[in-house]
């Protein structure tokens, strides 16, 4: 058997999740039935990176086993058929084969996110954006998100209910923009808690607005009460952009 990376994109408002779960609409569950409609076979795929109901995703990954695929011509018309199968919502990218050891989750060195935000209401991002109406300090978020990178544990933002043994990250890149008359936030590092990047996002928003000082949102950092953070930011913001590997196709 060999081992495979499919990269996907989706978009994730009409599923429970990225993994599969038990009676609820994945896109795991999805890309495992297009499969199985077309290799006729039931083929398991382990997934990179989880996200949340209503999460969107540029890029992620599973891998799978399977049998020798064959040429890249027809691996091609595979994926195009795949595509076919698959709801509109969501595309398989490509498909490539990797060292049989190789792990869409463990081999990940880091993995990125983008959260945006909107406010002129506009019918055509509400479903991809978080529609949130108040001046924004542009600067004051700059200044926040910049502080992330001083620290390492972001327990404060980690919805409860976890199993996680740390709440240690190691954040690479942090900062605010405006795009497009959106206001967009960028962050990668090499591991995320469950909730981080919406509790992150719904907190610095606060220190946007003036709600809460810089010298507040570092005193709920340091604090490592998730009580202190605000994880009121939506899903429909949220896209997973990318995960890095040290494999290539």
């Amino acid at each position: 058997m060999l081992r495979y990376f499919i990269e996907v994109a989706y978009k994730g408002t009409g599923y429970s999740g990225f993994q599969i779960q038990q009676n609820a609409n994945s896109i795991q569950a999805e890309i495992e039935k297009a499969l199985k409609i077309f290799f006729k076979e039931d083929i398991v795929l382990t997934c990179s990176s989880r996200t949340d109901a209503g999460v969107h995703a540029i890029s992620n990954y599973f891998h799978f086993d399977a049998a020798s695929l064959p040429s890249k011509e027809i691996l091609d018309n595979i994926i195009y058929n795949l595509n076919a199968i698959l709801p509109d919502d969501i595309v398989v990218k490509c498909i490539f084969e990797v060292d049989s050891n190789a792990h869409s989750r463990f081999n990940a060195l880091s993995r990125s996110y983008k959260y945006v935000v909107y406010q002129h209401k506009d019918p055509f991002v509400a479903d991809r954006a978080y529609y949130y109406p108040y001046t924004l300090n542009i600067n004051k978020l700059q200044e926040a998100a910049g502080l992330l990178l001083n620290y390492q544990d972001f327990t404060s933002f980690s919805k409860r209910n976890t199993q996680v043994k740390t709440f240690i990250c190691t954040i690479l890149k942090s900062e605010w923009s405006v795009e497009n008359n959106l206001t967009v936030y960028k962050v990668e590092a090499n591991r995320f808690l469950r909730g981080m990047v919406r509790g992150l996002v719904g907190t610095m928003l606060k220190v946007g607005t003036g709600k809460i000082s810089i010298a507040d949102f570092c005193t709920i950092i340091e604090s490592k009460d998730c009580t202190k953070a605000d994880f009121s930011a939506p899903p429909q913001g949220l896209f997973l952009v990318g995960v890095r590997y040290n494999l290539y196709p």
